[in-house]
């Protein structure tokens, strides 16, 4: 008893150490904007409608015409890839019905950015070639610059190769020259470029000098502070100063959010270094933030980056989560143990003990369901993380009611608030989420079943019915899961009765026995 009364200042240490958290304010800063997000983008959109309506008065002439198709790029480039694509397209074609070349020129440099912004190089300096440079007044000229600097910047950085990537970062380093040759030089393009050169070439020092001068000194909008910060933090990653990269690049995600900025790296790249440093729940948040702007953008590129480290995020995201709510159920067992001794209830320990191993066994089980659902799509992914934080609540609903009892002395409440704890139920809604989750991407899967019978033989689910145990074993089947033993597992029913499903079922439908699996694989997602 001694022993275990020892434990007691260790059990309020770790509850402390559970509950204690902490945001600085830049974090604070970029939560209150992606509070905002929608406000932000509304805004936008209100700008977008009102150019929009402006298309639509009569007899607008083509100048006026290609002003304000040019203005509505502007609005879409950094927002949508194929609304921008295609006002990028139209300012072309009205710089043909002015048999402008100028006008045509320069839609192809916008054209160039949205290719850019996409991930598309070769299709970037195919319109880039095409354009006749010496036609153009010297701003396009700087941009028609800038942009060509950038697809080789972009190149070298995506190929990654030590002879192609020095020469990229060459010739982009020409294309900076000859771009502020054109730029007064106390402009922002002028300092920010050769800022971004003096980093590809290795010159940190001047790099830093550029930058920093450009945010502390420079009035700028909240596009080039949010692409001034987001250059500068790589310099203090490439010296191992991830600190302040997480604090240049949450000042950029701030200022993309608040510009409605949806093709942008900071949020990535912050979630990145915060999942280096161990804070997976901000890595989390940000990464999901990160993939959602990158498919309302449309960026191929953005999507493939997101893509890659958005599942391990989410993975550890999961394993976190579990681990804190056993320990909030450790907790919570612990000090139960402790009032059962206290009440020389000894002969509870055993029980309290096997409740703690079964309730660790089940939750175990979950974590395996959770972990196979991360490998089936972002929608399934997302799905889960709902569920997870719903229980989550539950949890820290019930660790405040033992702590509220603690405070009041109700020491027998919590034994009973332990035992009210109902698995079998927690199992329930976990397979009618299952099925929900499971729906949303084959929500054809039912039809599709019954299509394998007669239609005496067909599934008819009651009610408010997702799917039945049939249906569910083979949408196990459909999601890859093949193994008798794991289905059996997973829906607690012994392999033999499983075995006894499939081959019943099988022996009903139209196809043969060997092909039923494969016609179940063939039921297409959406």
């Amino acid at each position: 008893m001694r022993k275990l009364l020892l434990l007691i200042p260790f059990v309020f240490c770790f509850h402390c150490a559970f509950s204690g958290s902490g945001n600085d304010s830049l974090l604070t800063r970029l939560n209150t904007a992606l509070d905002k997000k929608k406000s932000y983008d509304a805004d936008k959109l209100k700008r977008i409608d009102s150019l929009k309506k402006l298309l639509t008065i009569n007899k607008l002439d083509l100048e006026r015409r290609y002003s304000i198709n040019l203005m509505l790029y502007n609005e879409y480039k950094s927002f949508n890839y194929n609304t921008a694509y295609s006002y990028s397209q139209k300012l072309q074609q009205i710089g043909r019905l002015l048999n402008d070349p100028v006008k045509i020129a320069y839609g192809k440099i916008k054209l160039g950015f949205i290719l850019l912004s996409s991930g598309m190089f070769k299709e970037t300096f195919d319109s880039l070639k095409t354009v006749k440079v010496n036609l153009l007044p010297d701003s396009a000229k700087t941009e028609y610059y800038f942009l060509t600097a950038r697809t080789y910047y972009d190149l070298a950085d995506y190929d990654q190769d030590d002879y192609y990537t020095l020469i990229y970062n060459e010739r982009a380093g020409r294309y900076i020259d000859s771009g502020t040759m054109l730029c007064p030089a106390n402009s922002f393009e002028y300092i920010y470029y050769n800022g971004l050169k003096y980093l590809k070439n290795g010159n940190t020092k001047k790099a830093v000098i550029d930058l920093k001068a450009l945010i502390k000194t420079y009035k700028l909008t909240y596009h080039q502070y949010a692409v001034t910060a987001s250059t500068l933090s790589d310099l203090y990653i490439r010296n191992a100063q991830p600190d302040s990269a997480i604090d240049l690049l949450m000042q950029a995600a701030v200022a993309d959010v608040k510009s409605s900025t949806k093709e942008a790296a900071a949020m990535l790249n912050l979630a990145q270094l915060l999942h280096k440093n161990g804070d997976i729940t901000n890595a989390y948040v940000f990464i999901k933030q990160a993939m959602d702007d990158a498919s309302y953008y449309g960026a191929r590129q953005r999507k493939l980056q997101v893509s890659a480290i958005l599942p391990i995020i989410a993975g550890e995201t999961i394993n976190s989560v579990e681990k804190q709510r056993l320990a909030l159920f450790f907790y919570a067992a612990l000090l139960t143990i402790l009032l059962v001794i206290i009440y020389k209830q000894l002969q509870k320990l055993k029980q309290a003990d096997k409740a703690i191993v079964d309730a660790n066994h089940n939750l175990q089980e979950t974590n395996h369901k959770l972990n196979e659902a991360n490998t089936i799509k972002d929608e399934y992914i997302g799905y889960y993380f709902n569920l997870i934080s719903e229980y989550i609540n539950k949890l820290e609903k019930f660790k405040r009611s033992v702590d509220n009892k603690l405070i009041t002395k109700r020491y027998d409440d919590i034994g009973i608030l332990v035992n009210n704890i109902n698995l079998t139920k927690e199992r329930e809604e976990l397979f009618i989420n299952f099925d929900k989750a499971f729906l949303k991407i084959f929500p054809n899967f039912v039809d599709g079943y019954n299509a394998l019978f007669n239609e005496e033989n067909r599934v008819k689910l009651l009610p408010n019915q997702l799917l039945n145990t049939d249906l569910r074993i083979f949408a196990l089947v459909r999601l890859g899961i093949n193994d008798t033993e794991k289905i059996a597992h997973i829906l607690e029913y012994s392999v033999n009765t499983i075995y006894n499903y499939k081959t019943r079922i099988k022996s009903k439908s139209n196809v043969h026995n060997d092909e039923f699996e494969h016609a179940i694989m063939a039921i297409k997602a959406i």
